[in-house]
């Protein structure tokens, strides 16, 4: 048996949580791969995989096997990549996590560039604002918001993701103007799932101290997107991350209440597994957004301030 090829298409199944899916990536039929996967454990003499009709969930030998798997499979690419051409080529396939408004404003960019610089490079991201542990959720880069946790993994900074409260023109119009935290509680406050789920909003007054005003939540939403869309529709008031509302600050299509209070944001960190050495998709990715992450955060900062200016 290929067993560098049988780890290949395990590592594949335990990704994407399913042998179909996993067959639709690697271009063979679902038979095959499960058929792989019944040798390999034959070989090995362990159940790898606990199968049932809903879920395909790895045994505790599985996890085992899945980890240094992975690590013998990116080792393999590196030894590739050192002699091909002469120089270091970064190719395969790169699973990078993050939450949805950085994936979908901040990040598209980056990856572009990251292609353009590393065409043989394939990238897989995955969004979702839950906690993702690279290690147990089978990504090689997840981009986290707030503190980072514990676990068996490398924490990089990445810069901190602003937050502000804001409102469009059309409501601001039709209703008497937010001069003090206390009136906020009077408004219909639009929110994403999660957050402020106690009715209390903190700020960040101009002396630096923590104001808790409550706030009266008429539509929590799973996803950023329909809150934005209300927000501009003149639905009513609302925190959003900064980078997601930047050009509609700056068109005057929102604007943002109580400026001189702060909405506290969030650290946002990248973490990938502490494994040796690291692959070399990952250190090239991590190079891309220690670059210009950091940079493109501040840049949505100073636009926002030139709005209020």
């Amino acid at each position: 048996m290929d067993l560098l090829a049988a780890m290949r298409i395990y590592v594949r199944v335990v990704e994407r949580g399913s042998m179909s899916a996993a067959a639709r990536d690697l271009g063979i039929g679902q038979p095959a791969v499960s058929e792989r996967i019944e040798r390999l454990e034959r070989d090995l003499g362990v159940r790898l995989l606990r199968r049932n009709t809903r879920v395909l969930a790895c045994t505790d030998e599985g996890t085992v096997f899945y980890t240094r798997s992975k690590a013998v499979l990116e080792a393999a690419e590196d030894a590739r990549a050192s002699v091909a051409l002469g120089e270091p080529v970064v190719r395969g396939v790169l699973r990078i996590a993050a939450p949805q408004s950085l994936g979908e404003v901040v990040l598209p960019a980056m990856l572009l560039r990251m292609r353009e610089q590393h065409p043989q490079l394939r990238i897989d991201l995955i969004l979702n604002d839950r906690v993702v542990d690279p290690v147990t959720e089978g990504v090689d880069i997840s981009l986290r918001l707030g503190h980072p946790g514990e676990g068996s993994f490398v924490v990089r900074p990445l810069g901190h993701v602003r937050r502000v409260l804001v409102a469009a023109p059309n409501y601001l119009a039709r209703h008497a103007p937010v001069t003090e935290p206390q009136m906020l509680a009077a408004h219909p406050f639009i929110r994403v799932m999660g957050l402020f789920a106690d009715d209390q909003l903190a700020l960040v007054d101009p002396q630096k101290l923590i104001v808790h005003t409550p706030i009266s939540a008429v539509v929590s939403t799973s996803h950023w997107r329909p809150m934005y869309d209300m927000l501009l529709a003149g639905a009513g008031i609302g925190v959003m991350q900064q980078h997601a509302c930047a050009e509609a600050l700056s068109d005057g299509r929102l604007i943002q209440i109580l400026p001189d209070y702060t909405v506290p944001g969030f650290d946002l960190n990248a973490l990938f597994p502490a494994v040796r050495p690291v692959p070399s998709k990952t250190r090239a990715m991590m190079a891309m957004l220690e670059q210009y992450l950091p940079e493109a955060l501040q840049e949505v900062g100073r636009s926002a301030k030139r709005a209020r200016g």
